[in-house]
This record gives C-alpha cells, sequence and structure tokens, in this order.
C-alpha cells in the first residue's frame, strides 16, 4: 500500500502540472468514445429495468434513485457516481448494474446535486439521505435492508467513503476515488467546488484519524493518473495505520475509464470483489 513511485508531490507542481495531474479526459484520448457506449449501454438497462426508475429521495431534482431489482430479498449493491462532484449522472452508470445483476445482487443508483448548486458538505449529505431512504423502502422494492454494500466510482468513491459509517451499509468498494480533498483545492477543480479549510477537514477521510470498522478494499487502476493511484494508495495505507479492515488493489492496464469494464461484468474482476464482500458480511 505504499504510493506509487511515479506520484509526484503535488505541492512542487506548477498550476499546469497539477490541472493535468487531475484531468482524466486528457489523459484518456478515448474518452468520449467510452462515455458515448457506456450510455448507450445504460439506456439498453435502463429499458430492461423500468419498474423502479426515478425513486425520489429528497426535495431537489437529483435527489432520485434508480433501482435495479435481481430477486426477491437479494442483496443490493449502492453505487454513487462521478464526475469530479460536478458532471454526470446516475444515468451515465446504468451500464454497470450488469455484472452485479449477474449474480443476483439487485443495484441501486443514487443521484445527487452537483455543483457548484450544492457544496460539498449537501452533497455528502444528500448521498447519505439516499441510503436512509433505501432502508426503509428497500423490503418494500424487493431488497433486503440489512444487506447492503456501498461502491462508488471517482468522486462517487470519496462520497462512498463518507457514507461508510451509515448503520445499514456493511462494507464497502471504493473505486478511483478523492480520499485528500486539499490537492483538489489547488486544481482547476476548485472553480465551481469552493474548497475551504473546514470543508476540506469535514470530507478529507485521510486527514481524520481512525474511520469506520467495516470491511472495505479501495481499488485503482495501474493505467491511471499517478496522482489518482496514490490518493488509493495512501487512504489503504491509512486504514491500514490504524488498524482497520482494508485490502488496496491496482487492475493491470485499467485505466479511470476501463476500470468501470471490471463492474459491468459478471466475470469482472470488481464484480467479483463485491461478491466476495457479500460473502464477508
Amino acid at each position: 500500500m505504499s504510493a506509487p513511485a511515479d506520484a509526484p508531490d503535488w505541492r512542487k507542481l506548477t498550476q499546469e502540472q497539477l490541472d493535468l495531474g487531475f484531468n482524466n479526459t486528457l489523459h484518456v484520448p478515448q474518452t468520449a468514445s467510452i462515455v458515448a457506449e457506456w450510455d448507450h449501454l445504460s439506456e439498453g438497462m435502463r429499458t430492461r429495468y423500468p419498474q423502479s426508475l426515478d425513486l425520489r429521495y429528497g426535495p431537489r431534482e437529483r435527489n432520485r434513485i434508480d433501482f435495479l431489482k435481481a430477486g426477491d430479498s437479494a442483496p443490493t449493491l449502492v453505487f454513487i457516481h462521478g464526475g469530479y462532484w460536478q458532471t454526470r449522472a446516475k444515468e451515465n452508470f446504468t451500464f454497470c448494474a450488469a455484472g452485479p445483476l449477474a449474480h443476483g445482487i439487485n443495484v441501486a443508483l443514487i443521484g445527487y446535486t452537483l455543483a457548484p448548486d450544492a457544496t460539498l458538505d449537501q452533497i455528502v449529505s444528500e448521498v447519505r439521505a439516499g441510503i436512509d431512504y433505501l432502508a426503509t423502502e428497500l423490503p418494500a422494492l424487493g431488497g433486503d435492508p440489512n444487506k447492503m454494500i456501498l461502491s462508488g466510482w471517482s468522486a462517487g468513491g470519496h462520497l462512498s467513503s463518507m457514507s461508510l459509517g451509515h448503520p445499514h451499509i456493511k462494507a464497502g468498494l471504493l473505486i478511483s476515488g478523492i480520499y485528500d480533498l486539499e490537492p483538489i483545492r489547488h486544481s482547476y477543480l476548485n472553480a465551481k467546488l469552493n474548497l475551504d479549510d473546514g470543508v476540506i477537514q469535514r470530507n478529507s477521510p485521510i486527514r481524520n484519524p481512525g474511520g469506520v470498522n467495516k470491511p472495505l478494499v479501495v481499488v485503482a487502476g495501474s493505467g491511471e493518473l499517478p496522482l489518482l493511484r496514490k490518493q488509493s494508495a495512501d487512504y489503504a495505507g491509512h486504514r491500514a495505520a490504524y488498524g482497520l479492515p482494508v485490502v488496496y488493489e491496482e487492475i493491470p492496464g485499467a485505466n479511470h475509464f476501463t476500470m468501470m469494464d471490471e463492474l459491468a461484468s459478471p466475470s469482472g474482476r470488481l464484480t467479483t470483489m463485491i461478491r466476495q464482500l457479500f460473502a464477508q458480511t
């Protein structure tokens, strides 16, 4: 769980270098075609599972959940989308449900208000409210509220780490997330986030002692930007230092976007990790 050897000290980077160090779209030239395929596959999934889409859990427009049912009383993977807290939507990620669904695991995708229309504190609160809703409504939807695992990608990895303590969440899988917000404040991403000392301290798991004592897997791709891989490795090391359960793994050859193939596939590595976490809890 040591930091990647090629990860620079962000404090020593020029503004341009720091911005590029977090810019996944520029790092992966195929981003546009990959995301277009996501949308195509997601549209197909939503067509096949139309029964429980856009369930409202709060007052704001994006306070909605898509629930894709695998079976009665089945366990549920709760998934939080990414986009650096300011882009994308749950609808872009429905394709990821294919892997878990193939193994009898329900999938619930939580939407949330994007920055700058919501602060990061508010976004975290919305995600937690979405989990509250699921804990109450899962029996009626066909799920078991006592069998929920939380996962998220990129900003969703961060939001999942901030919601792991919810009493109905049994374990977590964090995919290519951000766990220290201080470098983000100094990058181009802060234009809409407006992070300050208090927000960073409250919402950076790595800046707070200890953590939630639940099984947690932290994953990154070996083909991702070094600063992102460092975030994951450092956070896993942080948990290990406090004696908290954690597994850290880098998926060989995967970049920030192709990581999600490993959840969309029934035989993908992330799907396997989800199954293993349910078996533990």
